[in-house]
């Protein structure tokens, strides 16, 4: 079986976690010949056949022409593999601008993203009037210096959350003149005073598409490449694009989408941290679903710090999200709580079944000697049936349902109208397929089938930790990249993973990840940055340093 066919089945079938093979097939290994040679992995399409370079950056032409090599130098002196706050710093002493910074990231995408030999494609669009805006916060900065950690500062956009001024595509041809208004957490980083820098590249319809397809692939976007790894580590999905130009610097925070493990993925597989929120704490108003029942954005950056910012600024009630509304939470500045903390007497739980793993065994061992007790527990052997007809059957109604309310100037209605739309020319809108969408269409159950699906993964997924949790009187569960997704997803668990190093065999980067109960984020982000603080793990992409 194809490695990107596992990853599929993994997120969304569940069925990695429980057994010995679990690391081989969380994480795309290295594959050697008898010469012991590295092979590139193979893709149907690498480029993207849609992206117009000369329309994409016609509006920056002149202003990258008069930023010159001298000052891109010393402003990377100062931005690249810095945390925000350091970054405002330099801003408030005024040894750089938000247009400076703006720039030095577009001169980036350029240089890095698309053909050449390093290329990334992990941007699909970039925001034409970023260093107009970028202009006005210098202004604005003037008359007054107290902003939000936020303010001024270029915010990557997962290619299925609205923004004005770019279409929506979620990588997909079918959606190329989506545009759409703000999404409401796009508005709240608007109104905290970040700057849109563009778009990033997924796996199409957010992994939910072709079955056969490899992570970080979409129609519109092209392949996305791990810079760890090029064209030989995957770059975990579906918000790939994401933690891949936060990871080569292309981008100093962007925002993904997760519904069963699609920001712990690539955020674990391009060494950033990821948070997956609580279902509730972030509005999915104004974003391309999957499942009501699942979904939720959530930030993508290279270090703590720039989480707790950017999940931050995206709070808020949605009234119109009934989730977000049945939560209640309002606005909170986590930063502002973000600290390292002594571990004394916090307990977390290490899966036996995981200790294998030399990384996840030395991480183990770090957070013990900070202080924590760690309890190896046997993880119990519980099933997720009917996960795939749950996305199944949200996706029929709650794709209609973004059309009607979010959804620009678009023909479509239904999932039926774009696998239509493809099979026009599924050579170039759908090389490899689009089987899940055909799934959708064939699944179908009552409202009291329907209620006891969702009712049983509920169940399930919170037994998987409550069970250990309670037993034990643990305050999280550990666990590597994404491999317990799936249940922490239908028990709407909030998950957090750092760096916390690099395979000996292929340098594929991993990442420790916390799992806690429903509205835990505080705790989460302390711990993931009293191990980072302790630790301090993740490298820069060799080849993504100039």
């Amino acid at each position: 079986m194809k490695k990107s066919v596992l990853l599929l089945l993994m997120a969304f079938a569940m069925l990695a976690c429980k057994n010995d093979s679990q690391n081989d097939q969380e994480n795309i290994q290295t594959e050697t010949d008898s010469t012991d040679t590295v092979k590139e992995m193979e893709f149907k399409v690498v480029d993207s056949k849609y992206i117009n370079n000369d329309s994409l950056w016609m509006p920056f032409e002149s202003a990258l022409a008069n930023f010159s090599e001298t000052r891109y130098n010393e402003v990377k002196d100062l931005v690249f593999e810095k945390p925000i706050p350091e970054i405002q710093e330099a801003v408030k002493s005024g040894k750089l601008s938000y247009e400076e910074i703006a720039l030095f990231y577009l001169k980036r995408i350029k240089k890095y993203d698309r053909n050449n030999e390093l290329s990334l494609n992990s941007v699909i669009a970039l925001n034409p009037d970023l260093l107009k805006e970028a202009r006005e916060k210098d202004e604005q900065l003037k008359k007054n210096p107290d902003h939000n950690p936020i303010y001024g500062i270029p915010v990557l956009l997962k290619d299925n959350i609205d923004a004005e001024g770019m279409p929506t595509t979620a990588g997909a041809a079918a959606l190329q003149e989506n545009n759409a208004n703000d999404a409401v957490i796009v508005k709240r980083l608007r109104e905290n005073g970040a700057l849109i820098l563009g778009k990033a590249n997924l796996s199409e319809w957010a992994y939910f598409f072709c079955g056969e397809c490899p992570s970080g692939y979409s129609a519109v976007g092209g392949q996305t490449l791990n810079p760890y790894g090029r064209k030989i580590l995957d770059t975990g999905g579906s918000s790939s694009g994401s933690g891949v130009a936060v990871a080569a610097n292309l981008a100093p925070v962007a925002v993904g989408s997760e519904t069963s493990g699609s920001i712990l993925s690539p955020s674990s597989q391009n060494s950033v941290v990821g948070l997956k929120p609580t279902i509730g704490l972030l509005s999915r108003g104004g974003i391309v679903p999957i499942s009501s029942t699942l979904d939720t954005p959530g930030p993508m950056t290279k270090f703590v710090v720039d989480n707790a910012i950017l999940l931050s600024a995206m709070t808020g009630i949605d009234k119109k999200d009934p989730a977000s509304a049945a939560a209640g939470k309002d606005a909170r500045d986590y930063y502002k709580d973000l600290k390292e903390v002594v571990l004394t007497g916090k307990r977390f739980g290490a899966i036996k079944a995981l200790m294998k793993d030399t990384l996840y065994m030395r991480a183990v061992n770090d957070l013990k000697n900070a202080g924590a007790e760690i309890v190896e527990f046997e993880a119990e052997d519980i099933d997720l049936p009917n996960f795939t007809r749950l996305l199944n059957l949200d996706m029929k109604k709650d794709l209609p349902a973004y059309f009607q309310n979010y959804g620009g100037d678009v023909d479509f209605e239904n999932v039926g109208d774009v696998v239509e739309y493809n099979n026009q020319d599924s050579l170039k809108r759908a090389p490899y397929g689009q089987a899940l969408f055909l799934g959708i269409l064939k699944d179908s159950a009552t409202a009291e089938e329907f209620a006891a699906i969702k009712d049983t993964l509920r169940r399930n997924g919170t037994r998987f930790f409550e069970k250990p949790m309670k037993e034990h009187n643990l305050d999280a569960v550990l666990s590597i990249n994404n491999y317990h997704a799936g249940y922490a997803a239908v028990a709407k668990y909030p998950a957090i993973t750092v760096p916390m190093g690099y395979s000996s065999d292929n340098h594929a980067p991993e990442g420790l990840t916390f799992i806690g109960r429903p509205f835990t984020e505080q705790q989460l982000l302390n711990w993931a940055y009293t191990f980072e603080q302790t630790t301090n793990r993740r490298q820069t992409p060799d080849n993504y340093n100039e």
